[in-house]
């Protein structure tokens, strides 16, 4: 079957998003249920959301739906009535963006993969049906006043860098699936304790906490909603916010300020600065903190040779493009941390 998709170009994409006035609100959820067949679901999703005017990011897999999304203020009653006419995503949460500009996102993307997150989980046992307990923010906080309590961040160390809980602890790496296994050998001793597990929006920890009780662990916890349904909970409920500096989110925004808090600091210079930017240089696209100083003096380069590069003509700076695989192009000063903890 050939998949339904957006045919205009994505700079002419975003110069509409940009300069249209139309009030957007950016939401995401997901959920873990049985698809039967990803790419007619995946069809019948484009057509529903493209008809009014949503944009964003879905991953499909038969384990269920990830779904990150700007969706226009006026059909947003019509959305929510569309998403809950789907049995398996009746009532499901949908979380509000804690710091929107309407400007999250430029096309619609709905992709199938074999796994909504990549997890590296190969073992048929493994069941998501058995995970976690549920924590609101209230039970967050009343459960993380326990010194005994352990607070654990699954997210990777770009995100954690600028903003994290209390008292969390961070499993130093660049992806999901390396984090797993990691969490469950930093922890192995801890077995008897409450493990609290966290995210951007609940869908990683959710499966990590699944795990936690799969590898023997007892009392694990997950944050409902994760990090954006606890900012907004607090505002709501006037309860104290154990979150501090930035929220990374995976979208054009690359963060939402939830405190005025700057805890992580300019790759380059080391001043205060909390700022995410992809270099400029489309060679090189490295993911990276500026500050504003740098911004100006790099020209939004990562380095002084991307400065230079930016600068060539547009037909070499394509010649040094072509073949380039950026992959997972982060600055990463996670890298000492991991080799210490896999050698104990």
């Amino acid at each position: 079957m050939t998949s339904l998709h957006n045919r205009v170009s994505r700079k002419e994409l975003k110069e509409r998003i940009v300069n249209d006035p139309t009030p957007r609100t950016t939401v995401s959820f997901y959920c873990y249920f049985k698809i039967t067949d990803p790419e007619i679901f995946r069809n019948t999703l484009y057509r529903a959301l493209n008809s009014i005017g949503v944009l964003g990011r879905i991953y499909l897999a038969q384990e269920g739906i990830n779904a990150q999304l700007s969706v226009p203020a006026e059909n947003f009653e019509v959305f929510k009535s569309y998403l809950y006419s789907i049995e398996a995503l009746n009532g499901v949460h949908v979380n509000i963006a804690v710091d929107d500009d309407g400007k999250s996102f430029y096309a619609l993307d709905i992709k199938v993969r074999n796994k909504i997150v990549a997890d590296g989980i190969t073992d048929p046992l493994f069941d998501m049906s058995t995970k976690g307990r549920y924590v609101n923010a209230g039970e967050f906080n009343k459960l993380t006043g326990d010194s005994e309590t352990l607070v654990v961040d699954m997210r990777n160390h770009y995100e954690y860098e600028v903003g994290h809980f209390e008292n969390a602890i961070e499993i130093p790496s660049d992806t999901f699936r390396e984090q797993l296994p990691m969490a469950v050998k930093m922890l192995d001793d801890k077995r008897e304790k409450n493990i609290i597990m966290y995210c951007t929006g609940g869908i990683r920890c959710e499966k990590a906490s699944a795990y936690m009780l799969y590898k023997g662990f007892k009392n694990v916890f997950h944050l409902e909603g994760g990090i954006i349904n606890y900012v907004n909970s607090v505002k709501e409920k006037n309860l104290e916010n154990k979150f501090h500096g930035k929220n990374f989110v995976f979208d054009q925004r690359l963060g939402e300020k939830v405190t005025d808090e700057i805890i992580s600091k300019c790759h380059q210079c080391g001043k205060p600065a909390d700022t995410h930017v992809n270099c400029a240089n489309d060679a090189c696209h490295l993911l990276f903190i500026q500050c504003a100083e740098c911004k100006e003096n790099y020209e939004s380069c990562c380095s002084k040779e991307c400065q230079d590069i930016i600068h060539l003509p547009p037909e070499e700076q394509k010649k040094l493009r072509a073949g380039v695989d950026k992959g997972r192009n982060v600055f990463n000063k996670s890298k000492a941390r991991m080799s210490r903890i896999s050698k104990n």
